[in-house]
């Protein structure tokens, strides 16, 4: 008796899925390396020379970790209260902090206790940075004012108190020690110049700003809050170039790849976006287990480090060549596997007795249901719940093998209401799809006419027929435009075709007769 062949499973295309450049780039990290924080982590800064050292502010305390360690080299523990906006200067030897208490404080990264000490804010600073000329400092604070302070001195130099609200997020040019950018939560970004006694610029945002980024170039400007990232040309005046709502949540925190080319936005959804800056359009997205507060990359695009609600820390490291072959090609290197496949390949000699083992052949749940002809229950073993939403190819499988065998008329009829409308819902979902719908149609075809006179019993089943009789009318409207447009294209593709003259030698080109048969043919007329 020769044995069951199981059934064939057509494999199709996953839709929507392309592998380019930017996904062989992106997914080229390890798994993630996570370490758990004393609060929710709302600042990530890299050091600007190597090592590049990163510090994390996560409530009262600012952790150094080095590029692959898992515990923190040095802590900055003297604050009493949430600390926000640990930043790194762009030598590396001091750090900025602001803190709850409205006391902004300065450390020197060797040592233990702060160097100076800045007050003058009457509530929280979030905001900290270091001008281009090593010596300022830059702090944003809730009570809507900015201030410049002079490093040795320990005094302010600038107060502005143009914004309406929170200033939540700011950056200093490194082209230009007398520029800075600050985003408040009055919905504005405004353009300062140390030199001027107010604003140079004013951008509107529409939304609560959560962060601010500006290009290497300082040409273009980012701006995330709410669920937008806003891009604006500063060099016309804080025009808009373009309004990006790619997230579904507030948009927390931005980052901009190595060269520049790859712009990063982190979001409450728990999703990072990388666009490309020269269409904005999203070429990857990463997904992690709670909402993001802060983001940054390493130089090279080393690591990614992520801040979360959840006091986790994830750190992603780049793979190395090494590291990024394919898995199989490891295995092969593994003992273990050597001694799996021993004498896999041998061949037997001529005087050799082969003794064949048999190998058992396992099937699927569905198919052992085939084998036995129990089709009803072959068919209710692919319409499982899993099947319909996940496989649905190997629910059409088995469709496709009892029409083959002729015995879907019989598995489909003898039904009851709550089996029928099952049955309706994996069809409406499915029929219009390219890849099922010659399988379908003819299931939908069979359905009518095997129930066709219980119409008119049912209330549920009665709306899923009109469901379907409404979703097969819009796809064939669908399909006559498509042709219609398709005639279109065919028409001015043929248009925009040079047109050739086919050398034809003695032949007219009026109507196709040669010069001597018109001659010919033509009656002479003779004068009498």
């Amino acid at each position: 008796m020769a044995s069951y062949k199981p059934t064939k499973i057509q494999v199709y295309p996953k839709l929507g899925e392309k592998v380019t450049q930017d996904t062989l780039y992106w997914k080229n990290y390890k798994a993630p390396v996570q370490i758990n924080e004393f609060g929710a982590i709302t600042k990530i800064d890299f050091s600007p020379v190597t090592p590049h050292n990163f510090a994390v502010t996560a409530f009262t305390r600012i952790h150094i970790y080095g590029p692959f360690s898992q515990k923190p080299i040095k802590a900055f523990t003297r604050f009493k209260e949430t600390a926000y906006c640990g930043r790194f200067r762009s030598d590396g030897q001091l750090l900025v902090a602001g803190c709850n208490d409205s006391v902004v404080r300065l450390f020197d990264v060797g040592g233990k206790v702060e160097l100076r000490m800045f007050k003058g804010h009457k509530k929280a600073v979030h905001v900290t940075d270091f001008t281009s000329d090593r010596y300022q400092i830059l702090t944003g604070a809730d009570d809507n004012t900015c201030r410049l302070w002079d490093i040795p001195n320990a005094a302010e130099l600038n107060l502005y108190q143009e914004h309406k609200d929170y200033i939540r997020c700011g950056v200093t040019s490194k082209l230009n020690r007398d520029l800075f950018i600050t985003g408040s939560y009055d919905h504005t970004v405004k353009l300062f110049d140390a030199r001027m006694d107010k604003s140079v610029m004013t951008m509107d945002h529409g939304q609560p700003v959560e962060s601010v980024l500006l290009y290497p170039s300082e040409g273009l400007l980012v701006s995330a809050g709410g669920r937008y990232v806003k891009v604006w040309d500063l060099l016309k005046g804080g025009q808009r170039l373009i309004s990006l709502k790619n997230h579904h949540k507030t948009v927390t925190c931005l980052a901009l790849s190595s060269n520049g080319q790859r712009l990063l936005s982190a979001s409450l959804d728990r999703h990072v976006k990388v666009y490309n800056t020269t269409n904005y359009k999203v070429v990857h997205n990463f997904d992690y287990a709670a909402a993001i507060l802060s983001l940054a990359l390493a130089p090279d695009d080393e690591s990614i480090v992520v801040g979360m609600t959840n006091s986790i820390l994830s750190i992603k490291h780049r793979k190395s060549p090494e590291e990024s072959k394919d898995l199989d090609g490891q295995q092969r290197r593994c003992p273990s596997y050597r001694a799996f496949v021993k004498g896999k390949n041998y061949l037997p000699k001529q005087d050799d007795y082969l003794v064949s083992k048999p190998v058992k052949l396992h099937l699927a749940k569905y198919d052992k249901q085939l084998k036995k002809f129990n089709v009803s229950k072959a068919l209710d073993t692919a319409l499982q719940k899993w099947n319909t939403t996940r496989k649905p190819e190997i629910t059409v499988a088995v469709i496709k093998e009892l029409d083959r065998r002729g015995t879907l008329k019989n598995a489909l009829a003898g039904r009851d209401e709550r089996w029928l409308s099952h049955f309706l819902n994996f069809l409406i979902g499915n029929v219009v799809d390219v890849r099922f719908a010659p399988v379908l149609m003819t299931v939908a075809e069979m359905i009518l006419d095997i129930y066709q006179t219980f119409v008119g019993r049912s209330a549920v089943v009665d709306r899923q027929l009109v469901r379907l009789q409404d979703l097969l009318a819009r796809e064939l409207n669908y399909q006559k435009e498509l042709l219609e447009v398709l005639g279109m294209l065919d028409t001015l593709f043929a248009s925009s075709l040079p047109r050739k003259e086919v050398p034809c030698s003695g032949v007219g080109r009026s109507n196709g007769i040669s010069q001597g048969e018109t001659t010919a043919s033509a009656p002479q007329l003779q004068a009498t």
